[in-house]
């Protein structure tokens, strides 16, 4: 045997030795990751004092590809008491239509708080009975199961954006706030701007509406570099800044079902909007807003028809 051919063979003996390290690294880098989701996903499961909806005859069955509800709760904690869901946020997800349909309430909304005996502002919800009183008076006011809920501490949300790499967003119009300039169109925010994005209202010519639009903006964009190559390069930070800062009713088993089997219906998010009621001052002069009742019953139909109830 050639000498030459001698170098081959060893060449080649070496690739195999080669493949199985880099198979070996990919396989950890995997474990690492898939343990450090499951750790994260089970720290965020908070669970509530109901089994599911009343408002739902049958329960949802992801392995059916069944549509489901989720509310989103951003809090602000405040000192001294249980803190006001400012942003109230809900989806409706059909996986088998591949799409979400997401509208946000108006937190002054008049309405009934279900459970503590008292007509009042939506987000007072909140404050009296946590979670499950936030729930079931988003229940009443949409006539619609609301299934899962993810509350967001407003506050380390900032955190979450950053472990993301920030998000990009349309800005209609420029402003100030906070001592951050916000220039017109496409934009790249930090946490830290996101955070101040989403809370201007009072210099948008549409009110409480525009906020609610930047909120929804925010949480596509999340949404978006979630799944993407680079956040999952520095998985660690994000499920840090996920565990820290949100929590839910949804299981590690029911979240897996989801990323598995739903999020096709994160690529077509179609919002509505509340935007044909007034304002009005009652109660020693408190503003609320009051909902238009065709309005209403217009986006209640369509939550209805995308969660397949009609």
């Amino acid at each position: 045997m050639k000498r030459t051919d001698s170098k081959k063979i060893k060449k080649r003996k070496k690739w195999p030795w080669i493949i199985a390290v880099i198979g070996l690294i990919i396989g950890c880098f995997a474990f690492s990751v898939f343990f450090d989701l499951t750790s994260t996903l089970k720290g965020m499961y908070k669970p509530i004092d109901r089994e599911s909806s009343e408002k739902r005859e049958e329960e949802v069955v992801f392995r059916n590809q069944d549509p489901f509800s989720v509310l989103i709760l951003g809090v602000d904690e405040r000192e001294g008491d249980k803190g006001r869901s400012d942003t109230m946020i809900v989806m409706a997800v059909n996986p088998k239509l591949k799409s979400t349909k997401m509208v946000s309430i108006p937190r002054d909304t008049y309405t009934e708080i279900v459970g503590h005996g008292t007509t009042d502002k939506l987000n007072h919800a909140y404050a009296f009975g946590g979670i499950q009183m936030s729930m079931d008076s988003v229940e009443n006011l949409l006539d619609i199961p609301i299934d899962y809920v993810m509350e967001v501490n407003m506050e380390g949300f900032q955190s979450i954006v950053d472990a993301v790499g920030g998000v990009s967003v349309n800005n209609p119009f420029e402003f100030t706030q906070d001592s951050i300039q916000y220039a017109a169109g496409n934009i790249t925010l930090t946490g830290k701007e996101a955070l101040s994005y989403v809370r201007m209202r009072k210099d948008d010519p549409s009110g409480d509406f525009g906020r609610q639009d930047r909120q929804k903006q925010v949480i596509e964009g999340v949404l978006r570099e979630g799944t993407s190559v680079k956040s999952l390069l520095k998985y660690r930070s994000v499920f840090n800044a996920l565990g820290d800062n949100v929590t839910t009713n949804m299981t590690f088993d029911e979240m897996v079902d989801i990323q598995k089997d739903y999020r096709d219906a994160a690529d077509k998010v179609e919002q509505l909007h509340f935007e044909k009621g007034e304002g009005t001052r009652m109660n020693d002069g408190i503003w609320y807003y009051i909902m238009d009742d065709t309005e209403l019953l217009e986006i209640t139909s369509a939550m209805k028809q995308h969660l397949e109830l009609n």
